[in-house]
């Protein structure tokens, strides 16, 4: 695996949690008096890592600017599946999968806030092609908060066959949303096996990965913006989800 920067301390404190040994280095702003960076810090010790400490220009020329909150880490990055992993996670399975599938999701800020939705509704899979869309890069890792680390990410080469597959040999309901469909998501039926797909902004789904769904559902839209961010239909669609599956207690 390469490494990679990690920015932030959500994105840094998942990582020490959930790979800690993939952490090769950690700098820290040595002026900020940060509840939550000391913490951090601790942590960091206790697994026999030696942050270094540094300055806030130091760290704003490491990250580009980005908004490290005064920590950044070195480390590999989080592991994606692929097609056979997906087929070993489904396997495992003891309940209905819930998967979601972004269709040319290329801003990494969408990808990281689609992941920490996914973290939040108890999403088993998070599904992605290889090409024309967004990859595990430090942005999106920051802004999905440490979802990054703990929902599966799956690259794979051909996402129309993957779908197929997923509905042939797992019996999985593929629901495709799409501003022309005339059904809307409140009306479908989310609780057997399950993959969203969300396409996107502007675009939508590509051709065949929209002729290849079971069904095509749209968001009610009471206002005069004619659709909505894609990780917050995202959000919408998988609670809906959730609600419908009596995961939400």
């Amino acid at each position: 695996m390469s490494a990679q920067l990690i920015v932030g301390i959500h994105a840094v404190r998942a990582a020490l949690k959930h790979g800690g040994q993939r952490i090769e280095q950690i700098w820290y702003d040595a002026a900020r008096k940060d509840r939550r960076l000391r913490q951090l810090l601790d942590e960091a010790r206790a697994l026999g890592l030696r942050p270094e400490a540094s300055d806030r220009a130091g760290l704003d020329r490491l990250s580009a600017g980005a908004n490290h909150q005064g920590v950044i880490a070195r480390g590999a990055v989080p592991t994606s599946l692929d097609e056979n992993g997906l087929d070993d996670l489904l396997a495992g399975l003891t309940h209905a999968p819930l998967l979601l599938v972004l269709d040319g999701v290329t801003d990494p800020h969408n990808l990281g806030a689609c992941l920490r939705s996914a973290d939040g509704a108890g999403v088993d899979a998070v599904i992605a092609p290889r090409d024309r869309a967004g990859g595990l890069t430090p942005v999106a890792c920051k802004v999905a908060s440490g979802a990054a680390e703990t929902v599966p990410f799956v690259q794979v080469t051909n996402l129309a066959r993957t779908l197929r597959h997923l509905q042939q040999a797992h019996r999985v309901f593929v629901v495709g949303t799409s501003d022309a469909a005339d059904s809307g998501l409140f009306e479908a039926a989310l609780d057997g096996p399950l993959a969203i797909v969300m396409g996107a902004e502007g675009e939508g789904m590509r051709r065949l990965t929209r002729e290849t769904c079971d069904q095509l559902v749209s968001l009610p839209m009471a206002g005069q913006v004619e659709s909505l961010n894609v990780s917050v239909a995202t959000g919408i669609c998988l609670y809906e989800a959730v609600r419908q599956r009596g995961r939400g207690g």
